[in-house]
Formats: C-alpha cells, sequence, structure tokens
C-alpha cells in the first residue's frame, strides 16, 4: 500500500530497527526543506537544497488522496523532517488545511520548533493530539546560534503554556543534547523545570549525531568543541545506520541527567534512537499515548455531558 501513497507515507526511520520504539503511524511533511537554519539538523543529508523551502507540489490534492488509503485510527505524524510552522505555514496555511482535512478519526502529532502551532488549537484541541515542542536550551543567546531562524526558546515554552490550557497535550523534545553546548545539568534542568511549568507532561531526547554536513556547520560555528568531538565521536563513538553516535558511556550519562531532571519535575521520559535506557511503563517516545488518553477522556465528558442533557 506505501507504494501507492504520495506524501503520507509510513514512518519507517531505518526500517523499523530496534532503536526506533515509535509506534507505527504515518509521516507527512507539507514543505520540503525547513528555514530554522538548525545547525544539527538530520534532514539536511538526505533532502536536497534543505535550507530553500518550499510546498510540496499539489500538496492538498494529494494529501487528500492519500487519506482515502489510510486506515482510521491511525496516527499521523505532522512532520518529521521539515517543520509544519515555520514561517511558509503563515503565508501558506498548508498544515492547517491538512488539519482541517484530515478526519477526528485519526490521532495526529505535532512536531515544532515554532510558536505559530498556536494558532491552530482550535483545531487540535478537539481531536485526539499532541504537540512535541522541541527546546535545546534556555539560553536564547545560544539558541540564537544553534538554531538560527527558530522562534526563541522563551516563545516555544509560551506555546506549551496556550496549548496546554487549551487541554492538548505538550511533550518536551530535548534534542539533541549536544556535547560542550546543551547538555551540562544545569541547562537540562532549566529546560525541563520551564516545559514542566508550562504544562508539558512528558519529556523526549537524545545525544545529537554526526553527519558530515551538520558537523561541518557545528564546528564552523563552535570551534573549541572539535578536540571534544573528535575524542566522543571518532575515537570513542559507533556508527549506526549511517550516523556517528557518540561513546555509549557519554550518551548514557547525558541521558541520565534528563531522567532525573524528568523524575524531579514530575514528566514521563523517553529516549530517540539511543537503546540505552528503557522508556517509562506505559508510555510511547514520542508522547502519543498522550492523545489517546485524551481522546478517551473527551469521549467521557461528552457522553457525561450528553447523558446530563436528556435527563
Amino acid at each position: 500500500m506505501s507504494r501507492s501513497l504520495q506524501y503520507i507515507r509510513p514512518f519507517d526511520p531505518w526500517r523499523q530497527g530496534s532503536l526506533c520504539t515509535c509506534p507505527f503511524k504515518y509521516t507527512v511533511n507539507p514543505y520540503t526543506g525547513c528555514a530554522h537554519g538548525c545547525l544539527y539538523c538530520y534532514a539536511s543529508s538526505y533532502i536536497r537544497d534543505f535550507f530553500n523551502p518550499r510546498p510540496k507540489k499539489d500538496f492538498l490534492r494529494a494529501a487528500a488522496r492519500d487519506l482515502s488509503r489510510i486506515p482510521p485510527g491511525s496516527i499521523i505524524n505532522i512532520s518529521s523532517s521539515s517543520d509544519p510552522y515555520q514561517p511558509l505555514e503563515a503565508e501558506m496555511r498548508l498544515t492547517r488545511a491538512l488539519l482541517e482535512m484530515i478526519p477526528e478519526s485519526y490521532v495526529i502529532e505535532i512536531v515544532t520548533k515554532s510558536d505559530l502551532v498556536t494558532r491552530d488549537a482550535d483545531l487540535l484541541s478537539r481531536r485526539a493530539s499532541v504537540v512535541s515542542l522541541t527546546v535545546t536550551t534556555m539560553d536564547e543567546s545560544l539558541a540564537a546560534r544553534l538554531e538560527p531562524r527558530a522562534p526563541k526558546p522563551s516563545r516555544r515554552v509560551s506555546a506549551m503554556e496556550a496549548l496546554s490550557r487549551a487541554g492538548i497535550p505538550v511533550v518536551l523534545r530535548l534534542d539533541p543534547l549536544v556535547p560542550g553546548l546543551n547538555d551540562d545539568p544545569e541547562s537540562i534542568r532549566a529546560v525541563v523545570r520551564e516545559a514542566a511549568r508550562a504544562g508539558a507532561r512528558h519529556v523526549v531526547t537524545s545525544v545529537y549525531k554526526v553527519k558530515p554536513d551538520n558537523v561541518a556547520r557545528v564546528l564552523s560555528a563552535f570551534p573549541d568543541l572539535e578536540a571534544r568531538f573528535r575524542k566522543l565521536y571518532w575515537e570513542e563513538g559507533e556508527r549506526i545506520h549511517g550516523y556517528l553516535y557518540a561513546s555509549r558511556e557519554y550518551r548514557a550519562r547525558a541521558l541520565k541527567e534528563v531522567l532525573r531532571a524528568a523524575r524531579d519535575y514530575g514528566l514521563t521520559f523517553a529516549t530517540c534512537r539511543e537503546g540505552l535506557l528503557p522508556p517509562d511503563p506505559g508510555v510511547s517516545c514520542d508522547g502519543t499515548h498522550l492523545a489517546a488518553r485524551a481522546a478517551t477522556r473527551a469521549a467521557s465528558s461528552a457522553r457525561t455531558a450528553a447523558s446530563r442533557a436528556s435527563s
């Protein structure tokens, strides 16, 4: 069936190897490429002209055709390779049009760095949905160098708060942890603390993985990291599915700092494609378990309201 799908396709990183613990879902990217310019971006290694974003050709018509072939109840991720709320969305509104098109029988997972997502709270709040917001640091000067055209971290945290008030489950993506930049315990705790205060209920994290193009950008902006990277990645690291991973000892130590912060601030915890620490019991790494629970609560409330109205 996936061969007949044009834009909404099964999410299958690394052919669902053991490092990916996401539930089965579909993924769709309304745009090709992204304007945020994050130095650590992985998608730029496999998408041509990535930092010159453009809308997918005939996107809405093709997406509607794809939807007709996808079973109701499926999880649909928006999106895995380019931000669905990058600046183009304010003008073109393809993500909003897609949300209006997808029947409420599907579960929606949004992944973004942009506070523009709050514009669509009216659509997301009345269906099974979850929004993951990436925040890598609360240090806005560091964020401006690391994610130069993405909204400030404070704006993303404010978006978490607005979505939570609207009843939409929120996930913090503290991802990636870049050695020497945002991996110290104080930085990690600051991000988790602010996200928890804003209503986030789950955190997913991972350590930065090296690809030739992204490491060139990172080391160009932060040349003092070169010796540390050489040791952690080239000397002590391991190559997995075309990515160079930092040493297992370093990764375990960094991930445990996030786990400790999650415990202290009451968030559930999972990692993304790490294979070192198991997710908390009863949670999915991507936070889609929150969407299912929210939908159950909404259905229960609706039944209660209907019962009261008829009595």
